[in-house]
């Protein structure tokens, strides 16, 4: 009965090749970059949803601008934080990761739309690997 061994090296799997690698990047980039782009810019239109009802009640009586103006700084900062992550995905992913935590924790606190909630907790974690993966392909 002949034995056969197996040294660790040979059963870990290979390190993605550099090409997918940058590939993956570049797909989280567009991604992360365009889509709070399209939001922001959204929120001037009210295509997509009512941003407005997304503010909870609470803090819409707090802001010192109605909620239509608070929406619509919402979507300036949006823009700037998409065009940061196509320009600079180092610094951008991280921003967008904050951003759109805060985003869930508003939602969450304020007792509506937990699941919008949770898919922007998805995202932050999708941010996240696009800081991560930028500082090592984007030199």
């Amino acid at each position: 009965m002949e034995t056969v061994s197996y040294s660790s090296a040979a059963v870990r799997p290979a390190a993605a090749p550099t090409s997918t690698l940058g590939t993956v990047v570049q797909v989280l980039r567009l991604t992360y970059g365009l889509v709070p782009i399209v939001a922001g810019l959204d929120k001037f239109t009210n295509l997509l949803t009512n941003w407005e009802a997304m503010l909870p009640a609470g803090l819409a009586h707090m802001l010192p601008v109605s909620a239509h103006t608070f929406m619509l700084i919402v979507g300036i900062i949006e823009v700037i934080a998409g065009v940061l992550v196509l320009l600079r995905p180092r610094i951008g992913a991280w921003v967008v990761m904050g951003w759109l935590i805060a985003i869930a924790a508003t939602l969450l606190a304020g007792g509506h739309y937990f699941d919008v909630a949770v898919r922007d907790l998805v995202m932050a974690v999708g941010a996240w690997a696009l800081a991560r993966l930028s500082a090592q392909v984007l030199h």
